[in-house]
C-alpha cells in the first residue's frame, strides 16, 4: 500500500477506538440527551469520511471534480472544529478522549500533506471519476468506507432519539418552602432530586467537588464545595455522596474512594449538625441492599439483619452507623437502601446498554441470581416519601417484584427490541471484573420494600417490563 493508504488505515483504526470505546461504552453518548447535537455531527461528518475512504480506495476525482474533493476535505474540519466546540459545551471529555483526539488531528493532517501531490494528479485528469486499484490497500479503504456509512446512519437516527422524551415526574414535600441540603446532587439520583426540589419551590443547595455540572439546572441553586461553607439552617440533609460501585474496576485505590467518599463527607456533615444552634429536622442518608449479603432462596426485608460481611455489607454497615449518630444530636435517621436504580443516564444499567443495542447481550452467569430493582423515578419518590412521611430507620428503595437475571435481561432485550441470545459466563466475568463480578452480578437478593409498602407508597413502576418500556419509549 502506499503511505497515504497506510495513513488512512492508521486513521480508521482510530477513529474506530474512539467511536467504540469512548462514544459507546465510556461516555455513553446515545444515551445523553445533551449528546444529540454531537451525535449528529458524528453522522454528518462520517458520511464526509465514509465518502474520503471510498474515493482513496477506488476512484480519482478527475478535472474539476478535484476542486470537489478538496472542498469535501475542508468541511471535514469544518465539521471538527464545530464537534470540538459542541463537546466541550456538552460534556467533560475524559483524558484518553482528548489524547486520541489529538492523535487524529495529527494524523489527519498527515494525510492532507500526502494528498496533495494526489489531488494535483487528478486535476490533470479528464473531468469525471476514473476508477484505480490498490489491491488489499482497496479493499482496506472500502471495509472502512463501508463502516463509517453504517456508523453515519446509527449515529444520525439516534440523535434524534430524545427529541420527544417525556415529562419528568414533579416531586412534592409537604412542607413548602424546606431549606435543602443534597450531597451527590449531580450523580444519578442527586441530579433528579435537585432539579424536581427546585421545581417545587424549595430553597436547594448542593453539595459537590464538581461546580460546572451544576450549571445543568434549571432554576435558583445555591453550590458550594465544603460544608464549612453552608451558613444558614437547613430542614432536610439528603447524603447521596458516594464513588459509584459500578463505575469501573475495584482495585485497592476504588475500594478506598468508596469508603472515604461515603464516610468522609457523612462525618462532615454530622460533625456539621452537632455545631448548629438550629438542627435539621431530618438527615435521609443512602444507602444499599447489599447489607443484606446474597441468597437464591431468602427474602428480605427492613427487619432482616445484616449480611455476615463482606465488602459491601462492610462498607453499608459503616456507613449506616455513622450516620445513625446524627440522632445523638436529636436529628431523625432515614436510611434509605436501594436496589439496583435504573436508568438509562447512569449506574449499573447504563454499563448494560452498549452490548445489547448491538444485540450481543444475555443472561449473567447462571442467570438465577435475583435482581431487586427500582425505577430511577421510584427511587426519588422513596427518597420523598420517607421525608413526608417520617420514616425513621431502614427504608428498602425496591420494587416489590424483584426477577432474576435471566428475566430482567429478556425484559431488557423486549424493551429495546434486541435479541437475548449471547450468554456470558461467570468464571469470564469473574476472571474481567473479580470481587466486583462476585459481588454485583453474579449474586443477588429478594428484597421487599415492605416499610414503603405499609406506609403508602404508590409504586409508579412495579413490574420490570413496564418500568423498561417507559425508560426506552422513544428512543429505540
Amino acid at each position: 500500500m502506499t503511505t497515504l493508504l497506510w495513513l488512512m488505515t492508521i486513521q480508521g483504526v482510530m477513529g474506530a477506538f474512539d467511536t467504540l470505546y469512548h462514544h459507546e461504552f465510556t461516555e455513553r453518548l446515545p444515551w445523553k440527551p445533551q449528546a444529540g447535537r454531537e451525535l449528529f455531527i458524528h453522522g454528518l461528518r462520517n458520511l464526509f469520511y465514509g465518502l474520503i475512504f471510498a474515493s482513496l480506495g477506488g476512484l480519482s476525482w478527475g478535472g474539476v471534480w478535484a476542486g470537489v474533493f478538496a472542498a469535501l476535505l475542508i468541511a471535514e474540519i469544518g465539521l471538527t472544529l464545530w464537534d470540538f466546540v459542541v463537546e466541550d459545551q456538552s460534556r467533560h471529555l475524559p483524558p484518553s478522549e482528548r489524547i486520541t483526539h489529538t492523535l487524529l488531528a495529527i494524523n489527519y493532517g498527515l494525510v492532507l500533506a500526502f494528498l496533495a501531490p494526489e489531488l494535483m494528479r487528478w486535476e490533470t485528469l479528464p473531468s469525471g471519476f476514473h476508477p484505480h486499484d490498490y489491491g488489499l490497500g482497496s479493499w482496506i479503504m472500502y471495509l472502512f468506507a463501508a463502516g463509517v456509512w453504517g456508523w453515519a446512519g446509527f449515529d444520525l437516527l439516534r440523535s434524534r432519539r430524545f427529541r420527544k422524551l417525556t415529562a419528568v415526574p414533579s416531586l412534592h414535600l409537604d412542607t413548602p418552602n424546606q431549606r435543602v441540603l443534597i450531597t451527590g446532587g449531580t450523580g444519578l439520583i442527586g441530579s433528579r432530586l435537585t432539579q424536581g426540589l427546585i421545581d417545587d419551590g424549595h430553597q436547594v443547595t448542593i453539595l459537590t467537588r464538581d461546580k460546572a455540572q451544576a450549571a445543568k439546572f434549571r432554576g435558583p441553586l445555591t453550590v458550594i464545595d465544603h460544608i464549612d461553607d453552608l451558613r444558614a439552617p437547613v430542614d432536610l440533609i439528603i447524603n447521596l455522596a458516594g464513588e459509584s460501585l459500578s463505575g469501573g474496576l475495584w482495585t485497592r485505590r476504588r475500594i478506598a474512594r468508596f469508603y472515604d467518599s461515603r464516610l468522609g463527607i457523612t462525618g462532615a456533615l454530622i460533625d456539621w449538625i452537632a455545631r448548629q444552634p438550629v438542627k435539621p429536622k431530618r438527615l435521609i442518608n443512602a444507602s444499599a441492599i447489599g447489607i443484606y449479603g446474597r441468597s437464591e432462596t431468602e427474602i428480605f426485608d427492613e427487619a432482616s439483619a445484616p449480611a455476615a460481611p463482606d465488602l459491601a455489607t462492610d462498607l453499608c454497615t459503616k456507613w449506616e452507623t455513622l450516620a445513625l449518630t446524627a440522632q445523638n444530636h436529636g436529628v431523625p435517621v432515614s436510611l434509605i437502601r436501594f436496589g439496583l436504580v435504573l436508568s438509562v443516564d447512569g449506574g449499573a444499567l447504563a454499563q448494560m446498554l452498549f452490548p445489547f443495542e448491538f444485540g450481543i447481550g444475555g443472561r449473567l452467569g447462571s442467570g438465577r441470581q435475583w435482581i431487586s430493582w427500582i425505577h430511577i423515578d421510584d427511587a426519588v419518590g422513596m427518597v420523598v416519601h420517607a421525608a413526608n412521611a417520617g420514616l425513621d430507620g431502614t427504608v428498602n428503595a425496591t420494587a416489590p417484584v424483584p426477577v432474576r437475571n435471566a428475566g430482567f435481561t429478556r425484559a431488557l432485550g423486549r424493551a429495546m427490541h434486541r435479541p437475548v441470545v449471547l450468554p456470558l459466563p461467570g468464571f469470564v466475568l469473574k476472571r474481567l471484573l473479580g470481587q466486583m463480578a462476585d459481588i454485583l452480578l453474579l449474586n443477588g437478593q429478594q428484597v421487599l420494600p415492605a416499610r414503603a409498602t405499609h406506609s403508602g407508597y404508590r409504586f409508579r413502576y412495579p413490574q420490570i417490563d413496564a418500568a423498561l418500556n417507559a425508560l426506552f419509549r422513544g428512543r429505540m
